[in-house]
């Protein structure tokens, strides 16, 4: 795998934010691919499989990476405990350049925290506040997203626009140069302080049968400059495509 494979939430908070609604149906198994955009230099852009597995209870769901217990369930709100394996992570074997095999790994981890949606009218707000809970960045996650879903036959569409807070430790362990790390490979020391990174995203569904689905989503994230002015990285934004097909129990 890739030195970084999305970023959450794109971070993040990639499985859950690809739902432009809550599941009525319980159950829901498929496959998908995410094409996802390296930033780092010497990364390389990847292709990476991922199995659709969707649950929907009265007290627990279940989507992909990402699982939740509701403390709040209506037909407009949604606020639930939530844990996300976040597969971000660096590792330096699996890049092309020497300086930047020189550095410490960073490693995926599991966050974990709270979520909140709000279906109206006028629209969705989603919105995700997470913490690493295995102590590998020690750093949190405040995702923010207001969505408009056109609705029209079997077939959905719905932009969004939003943006991610990364804290100083997130930034600092995914994107940061230790002085020790310097010392060794000669790339400038680096530490970041916290990030808001504004994306753009769109999704599309059709259905294509009574219990099958396909579905393509698209988001395009601007780095804040905590990010971009990292020497670990090369590109002032991130793309990721992610498309799959699923069927409903």
């Amino acid at each position: 795998m890739n030195q970084f494979k999305f970023k959450t939430l794109v971070a993040l908070l990639p499985c859950y934010l690809l739902a432009t609604h809550v599941n009525a149906a319980p159950l829901s198994i498929g496959a998908s691919v995410i094409y996802a955009e390296s930033p780092y230099r010497g990364g390389q852009d990847r292709y990476i499989p991922v199995p659709v597995i969707n649950y929907e209870g009265e007290d627990f769901w279940f989507r992909s990476l990402q699982g939740g217990y509701y403390l709040w369930k209506d037909p407009q709100n949604q606020l639930s405990l939530t844990l996300l394996g976040s597969p971000q992570e660096y590792k330096p074997s699996d890049n092309d350049l020497g300086d930047m095999k020189g550095l410490d790994k960073r490693r995926m981890t599991l966050m974990g925290g709270a979520t909140y949606r709000h279906t109206a009218d006028w629209g969705i707000v989603r919105t995700s506040l997470l913490g690493d809970v295995l102590n590998n960045s020690n750093g949190m996650i405040w995702d923010l997203t207001y969505l408009y879903r056109f609705q029209m036959g079997d077939f959905s569409l719905t932009p969004g626009i939003g943006a991610t807070w990364n804290s100083a430790n997130q930034n600092r362990y995914y994107y940061g140069v230790s002085g020790h790390e310097s010392a060794r490979t000669g790339i400038s020391r680096y530490n970041p302080d916290d990030s808001w990174s504004p994306y753009v995203e769109l999704s599309a569904s059709y259905q294509i049968a009574p219990q099958w689905n396909a579905s393509v989503m698209g988001r395009y994230v601007r780095f804040d400059s905590e990010i971009k002015d990292s020497p670990m990285i090369d590109k002032s934004g991130q793309a990721l495509i992610w498309t799959g097909v699923s069927y409903t129990f």
